[in-house]
């Protein structure tokens, strides 16, 4: 013998359940910054507000990119380095951002491009991506340090570009870095 009162009570809430539809996931669009600065979590450094809406239907053109050859190396901002198949900041070589960052800050009129590189081991596709997260390590780094986005570009050569070509490790310790040149605004 069933009893009423059993499907009466679960009846409000099978009917709660099933009304309840899930809400769509809410995403936020925007077009990028026309200066060339970083548009997310790295740009938050640069309290500029750059949101630009373009018209619907418009085409929206790319910022303009800064071409590596007119970086120039300077002795003022040194090359870190980065165990194998890593992209983590070493505690060295964070000293050494943190005085590249100084030299960025007192010298804001000059625009900053960093180079990832890795070693020969690995596929080109692989380290062309390894080499990308490499600079994009030391740029977030920079940022930290109060070196404003929209002043950084950074760009992988993965092993296209080896210091050293010996097939030992103290070689390709010298060929996993990340390099800094800079350009006068």
């Amino acid at each position: 013998m069933t009893k009423p009162w059993c499907a009466i009570a679960v009846l409000p809430v099978m009917l709660l359940a099933v009304g309840c539809a899930r809400r769509p996931a809410m995403t936020e669009a925007s077009a990028p910054a026309p200066s060339g600065a970083v548009v997310g979590p790295s740009a938050a450094a640069d309290s500029t507000p750059r949101r630009v809406a373009a018209p619907l239907g418009a085409p929206v053109a790319a910022p303009a990119r800064p071409a590596p050859r007119e970086f120039v190396t300077i002795p003022e901002l040194r090359t870190i380095h980065f165990d194998f198949d890593k992209y983590d900041i070493r505690p060295e070589d964070a000293k050494t951002l943190e005085t590249n960052a100084a030299w960025l800050k007192a010298n804001a009129n000059h625009l900053v491009l960093i180079e990832g590189h890795c070693d020969e081991r690995g596929t080109n596709e692989y380290n062309m991506a390894l080499g990308e997260r490499r600079a994009k390590a030391a740029m977030n780094y920079l940022v930290a340090q109060g070196v404003r986005a929209n002043r950084v570009t950074i760009v992988s050569y993965g092993e296209e570009r080896p210091l050293c070509r010996e097939h030992d490790e103290a070689c390709w310790s010298q060929n996993r870095r990340a390099e800094f040149r800079v350009k006068p605004q």
